[in-house]
């Protein structure tokens, strides 16, 4: 293996990665005499191994991952050695530690009976010690760099530790701000969402999976889990097949196609069948269509959960279900492991099909290179020197700053001045360690954070700063108010830091108030009264309501929830060190009345254009509310800059977009302000007729531009025959001939537009 520099640019930092370069992950980069060789190990395994241990084989357990104190696990533990010593199980999940894998994994190859070394799976979400922002936040960079390069260094951290199977990327689309998840993912635009799932199994997988410093990629959750009736978790799903295709299933694709070498069964039922059992979802459109060779995990227990659906009678059945649907390992159930052997023997299960589960479960192991090296991610010198280095943090803070959204910013108010005025830093989020890791960042050491108080000290000095805790977050006292009410009165400036807690998102976290905690919205009204300059910083993981803000507060930023940097990655962009340029990859809805609310919804037969407003006793028959507008408060890629962008004069290379050819739009770009600046320029298209009613807007491209003052640039993108295809009534997907309208803009709102056709 020979190892090279990746240089990589973050802001002004230049910092390398060691990668490998050996092969690509995929059965098909492989040599024939490396799929020989592999081929005839696990045919040897297979042709010797009991049912008993084929059965072990597909079970994965969890370990203890909170038992790791302030340094990585490394006591030993009999826990699991029984278990790994009799070949009873696969390997384990959420345990880390160099020492402690390798004792686990020494006692598997070389005390067990057929030395099949374990595999170590875990849910690194966003980042392993070094903690990058939410994923959401990651996709509001817009920025598959930096994406790629977080990924990248939670697979060099983890697999230091041992880790060498990642449950993630989470690629689920979701128009629901309800759902706690939504934080997991890249928001609501299947194009958006495949650019960062690509990224995301790339920087995890390396150009070769056998490298120790990268790790096995997880597509979750299939499928369609992110759209739950109600927003809620784990709730059922229910949809046309051309909808789901068209905007759930392209992420996936996406993944796949990228060379994700497993892929993750979803808790949820989809149109009645469990996802778990759905041999649509995974023999027919993952395997078949897709052509999909690699491992399929069922999610935590969602074997046994077909039982709880009322879609099996019994764990027997429920096994042979997942079985027969095409679930090779069962994750936490323990079905497989107890009713295989005998399904088999009973002839009530085919022992080809837990034969060819098997299998792929040691390819998986084989193109790890485990078979080779058992303990090759465990390696105590790499877990001692390759955590939360210093080129680490600094993708950390970079990734950040580049998630980040301006959302308001009246008369300029923000950059802050980094001298000469006193800063109040008010609210429960400002300086809570445990809240800055945020959801899913389980191995993420919480007094290592860097909060946003911090931040602010460290550019404007503590003499500077007057900090008011304000409320609690879980609460309604208001025994803090008056001591945040002094220190406004006493600044210059206020900065507030609301939202949501680390707790609030992520799974298990729907909610049906989507607004800033009542407690937190009130302490805000109060300062609001001090008539001090108010700048509020919004931590979440999910769309919130900001009416009130939006409407009462001058500058608002959503700093999402930003992970091991936050406060450093926020300092930059509030004192104008880093100019934002993060753009939405959700719609922010005025109310929770709207959702779901998405740009790339349909043309309706009676659409309203109008404001809200009407005569209470009269009626309008079109397709809108009665008491708000049908616009969202903040549209899908919507995101303002310290700078101005400008977009003019956009035009087609021709009028016509012919089968085999394409054709160019371009738009003139110019920043009209006085700072450097980075604007994300969206090509969106409509298809005014078809026989299948269409998005009003879908998302077709995107470039990040960066500009000086009063600098312009032509920005140009291709429009093919394949970015005009839909799928039809008969699933097909295939462009139909018609007029279209291109647009490119900031945002999914721009309005102005080139016509051409497609023949």
């Amino acid at each position: 293996m020979i190892p090279v520099k990746r240089t990589l640019l973050t802001g002004s930092l230049v910092f390398t990665l060691l990668i490998g370069i050996v092969g690509c992950t995929g059965d098909s980069a492989q040599s024939d005499t490396e799929k020989s060789a592999r081929t005839q190990k696990i045919d040897s395994l297979i042709t010797v191994m009991t049912l008993e241990e084929k059965a072990g084989q597909l079970n994965l357990y969890v370990g203890d991952m909170f038992n790791t104190g302030p340094t990585r696990r490394t006591v030993e533990s009999e826990r699991f050695d029984s278990l790994v010593r009799n070949g009873s199980i696969t390997g384990l999940f959420n345990i880390h530690g160099a020492a402690y894998t390798a004792r686990l994994q020494r006692i598997a190859v070389e005390e067990s009976r057929l030395g099949i070394p374990l595999v170590f799976g875990a849910d690194v979400i966003h980042g392993f010690q070094t903690v990058f922002p939410i994923p959401l936040a990651s996709a509001a960079s817009w920025d598959m760099e930096a994406i790629e390069t977080a990924e990248r260094i939670s697979a060099i951290e983890s697999t230091a530790v041992g880790i060498n199977f990642n449950f993630a990327p989470m690629v689920d689309i979701t128009r629901d701000a309800r759902w706690g998840r939504v934080a997991e993912g890249a928001g609501e635009d299947p194009y958006l969402g495949a650019q960062v799932t690509k990224a995301r199994v790339r920087g995890l997988q390396g150009t070769s999976l056998d490298d120790a410093r990268t790790m096995a990629a997880c597509i979750k959750h299939f499928a369609a889990y992110g759209a739950p009736d109600g927003g809620k978790e784990y709730n059922t799903v229910d949809m046309s097949e051309r909808k789901m295709r068209e905007i759930y299933l392209p992420p996936y694709k996406a993944g796949i196609e990228a060379g994700a070498a497993t892929i993750m069964t979803a808790f949820n039922d989809v149109n009645g069948i469990p996802a778990t059992g759905n041999k649509k979802l995974l023999r027919q459109i993952l395997r078949s269509e897709w052509g999909f060779d690699g491992m399929i995990v069922s999610d935590w227990n969602s074997i046994g959960e077909l039982v709880d659906h009322g879609y099996a009678v019994n764990p027997e059945q429920a096994t042979v279900q997942a079985i027969e649907a095409g679930v090779d390992m069962d994750m936490m159930s323990d079905y497989y492991k107890l009713f295989i052997p005998a399904l088999v023997r009973e002839g009530r299960l085919d022992g080809k099909l837990v034969d060819q589960a098997v299998r792929r479960v040691l390819e998986l192991k084989w193109d790890l290179g485990l078979f080779e090296d058992p303990y090759k991610y465990s390696q105590i010198e790499r877990e001692k020197n390759e955590i939360r280095t210093p080129e680490h943090l600094a993708a950390a803070r970079d990734a950040g700053r580049k998630s980040i959204v301006l959302l308001k910013n009246e008369n300029n108010l923000l950059p802050l001045p980094k001298t000469g005025k006193k800063i109040a830093v008010i609210g429960p989020l400002a300086d809570s360690h445990a809240d800055m890791n945020g959801t899913w960042s389980f191995f993420g050491e919480q007094e290592h954070s860097v909060t946003f108080l911090d931040g602010i000290k460290e550019v404007a000095g503590e003499n500077n700063v007057i900090y008011a805790e304000g409320c609690g977050m879980y609460d309604d006292s208001k025994a803090g108010y008056s001591s945040a009410m002094s220190a406004a009165r006493r600044s210059d400036v206020v900065v507030m830091v609301l939202g949501e807690s680390a707790v609030m998102n992520g799974e298990a976290a729907s909610r049906t108030n989507i607004k800033i905690p009542d407690n937190q919205l009130a302490l805000l009204e109060e300062v609001t009264k001090t008539g001090k300059p108010i700048v509020v910083m919004v931590m979440t993981g999910r769309p919130l309501d900001l009416s009130w803000l939006d409407e009462n507060i001058p500058s608002i930023l959503c700093v999402w929830t930003l992970g091991s940097e936050s406060g450093h990655a926020a300092a930059d962009v509030l004192f104008g060190d880093y100019n934002p340029s993060g753009k939405l990859p959700i719609t922010f809805p005025r109310n929770v009345g709207q959702v779901p609310i998405y740009y790339n919804h349909p043309h309706t037969g009676r659409p309203y254009l109008g404001d809200y407003s009407e005569p209470p006793t009269e009626r309008i028959y079109l397709s809108k509310y009665r008491d708000v507008e049908n616009s969202p408060l903040y549209p899908f890629g919507y995101g303002l800059s310290y700078t101005q962008f400008e977009y003019s004069g956009i035009s087609v290379s021709d009028d016509t977009v012919r089968s085999g050819n394409h054709i160019t739009v371009s738009v003139m770009l110019t920043n009209k302000g006085d700072r450097d600046g980075t604007e994300i320029a969206q090509l969106y298209i409509r298809d005014l007729k078809a026989s299948i009613v269409r998005p009003i807007k879908e998302l077709k491209g995107f470039k990040k531009v960066t500009l000086a003052p009063g600098e312009s640039k032509e920005v140009t993108f291709d429009i093919t025959p394949q970015m005009l295809a839909f799928f039809h009534a008969n699933l097909e997907k295939k462009a139909e001939k018609g007029e279209f309208r291109v647009f490119i803009g900031g945002n999914s709102d721009v309005e102005e537009f080139a016509t051409f056709f497609f023949d």
